[in-house]
């Protein structure tokens, strides 16, 4: 059961290990782009090009998709990025159901775990392989993986090292199913630090942050949703996404926010330091490296991010 490309990778590895796949149940299509054309998840297009059973309920409490299931005749579940199940589900197949999760539980509980460690500055993390019960991301842990987060690894980096590793965990975790050797341990019941879904808001520099916490923040989202600021410059304000980024510490005299260029440098004023900015996106623009956009656009003197 699972929807993204960090599902593909942990089903393609259980196909590899010859296991016997009898089903994927993915999310409905969905309509997306500028057709509103319907969009197939990334698991379901591998699934059908591996000629395998697919099932997209809408409802995962209906009984029609209960009977569906029962018919697979699964005796063990895989659930990876997929929705939260309702009892009858997760309940069904003889060895239960388990969860592969991208941190090392009870850490980071929730929808974007590999995000928030990187934003809030973690230099390890891992993958977590539990038994579901009624609660999100509490159940009983399997097997966990550790591994450290590089000082200037990106949330997209991190995640295809974890999607990885994730593999080989699920692979060992369904081996010991298999071979009756699962010993489990109860996680503790307090969430130290949570992971919730990621939000516009979320994404928004604050420049008076300190130049760590913000160059945290930017490794934490990209590629992806990645980080904004506005650019104000001149008379003009502008919607700016930045993605790659490095930092300067030193003391200034500048106002949090200012934009300092140079021929071939772009960097933002903050506490502590700079940062500058190698990749960017201006609002109607493509993405681009910082020498690019300063080879053809002119900052106002005064120029800075809100």
């Amino acid at each position: 059961m699972g929807t993204p490309e960090f599902a593909v990778t942990i089903l393609k590895g259980l196909l590899n290990e010859k296991f016997n796949v009898v089903g994927v149940i993915t999310a409905p299509d969905r309509p997306a782009g500028r057709g509103r054309k319907l969009n197939q998840s990334a698991v379901k297009k591998f699934a059908f090009d591996n000629n395998l059973i697919v099932l997209q309920p809408k409802n995962l409490k209906s009984e029609e998709f209960h009977q569906k299931l029962k018919k697979l005749n699964a005796n063990l579940q895989i659930v990876v990025a997929f929705r939260m199940l309702p009892t009858i589900v997760w309940k069904m197949p003889k060895y239960g159901t388990f969860n592969l999760h991208a941190s090392l539980l009870p850490e980071y509980r929730g929808a974007a775990p590999i995000n928030w460690a990187i934003i809030n500055g973690e230099t390890k993390t891992g993958v977590t392989t539990f038994f579901i019960d009624d609660k999100i991301d509490t159940g009983e842990i399997i097997l966990q993986r550790e591994v450290d987060i590089k000082p200037d690894e990106t949330v997209g980096e991190l995640h295809d090292k974890l999607m990885i590793l994730g593999s080989e965990l699920v692979n060992k975790t369904v081996k010991q199913i298999e071979q009756r050797k699962v010993k489990t341990s109860k996680q503790p019941g307090k969430e130290e630090k949570p992971a919730p879904k990621i939000h516009t808001k979320t994404c928004k520099v604050g420049w008076d942050d300190s130049l760590d916490n913000i160059y945290n923040m930017i490794r934490g989202l990209n590629p992806y949703p990645a980080a904004w600021t506005t650019l104000e410059n001149d008379t003009e304000e502008i919607l700016v996404k930045i993605y790659d980024v490095r930092k300067e510490e030193t003391t200034h005299n500048h106002k949090n926010g200012t934009v300092i260029t140079t021929k071939k440098e772009l960097k933002i004023a903050a506490t502590n330091g700079y940062l500058i900015i190698d990749s960017l996106k201006l609002a109607g623009k493509r993405k681009m490296d910082a020498k690019s956009l300063l080879n053809g656009y002119s900052f106002h003197q005064k120029a800075r991010m809100l």
